[in-house]
């Protein structure tokens, strides 16, 4: 399976394509749509729309995973990246994929073992999981390669349970 992961945001929005049996993740593409922070925000979200639409385009995903709004202390922060999201979401139902939402914890968890994990965990394990020695172009690719991972692992976790449930 192909899956896109998203780490949303207003300047920066990371993705990451991976190629999954469940078991073992393979790296397709990573990278991030950046915009100009002082762009009108209707401007900043155009571009991230169009660049997730090129990524779609380009990658044929199979589905896509974002991670779930967590709660900010500033408002207008969490406001913005919320419209990022929305955007991210808009665009994976504009190409009809089945979409997985995730709590940083959940994510962390998939990935690391631990839903506490520190970004540079995080960082080090997708790089292991990925099978890859070259490092990731930036941090926001690196955390939309950890979302697809745990969206792969949770699709294949639920296929097993299915395959077990049917069998019994």
């Amino acid at each position: 399976m192909r899956v896109l992961g998203i780490d949303c945001g207003t300047e920066r929005t990371g993705y990451g394509i991976i190629e999954s049996d469940g078991r073992s993740h393979q790296m397709i593409a990573a990278g991030a749509i950046c915009t100009v922070p002082r762009a009108p925000l209707e401007y900043r979200l155009l571009t991230i729309a169009e660049g997730l639409r090129a990524v779609i385009h380009l990658h044929a995903p199979d589905s896509a995973a974002v991670e779930e709004v967590f709660y900010s202390l500033n408002v207008k922060t969490a406001l913005k990246l919320s419209h990022a999201r929305g955007v991210a979401l808009l665009l994976i139902a504009e190409a009809g994929l089945p979409l997985g939402e995730y709590s940083p914890l959940e994510i962390k968890t998939s990935v690391v073992g631990y839903g506490r994990a520190e970004k540079r965990q995080v960082r080090m394990m997708v790089h292991s999981l990925l099978h890859i020695t070259a490092e990731i172009e930036s941090e926001d690719a690196c955390d939309a390669m950890a979302v697809a991972i745990c969206h792969a692992n949770r699709r294949s976790s639920e296929m097993r349970m299915s395959k077990t449930r049917s069998a019994g």
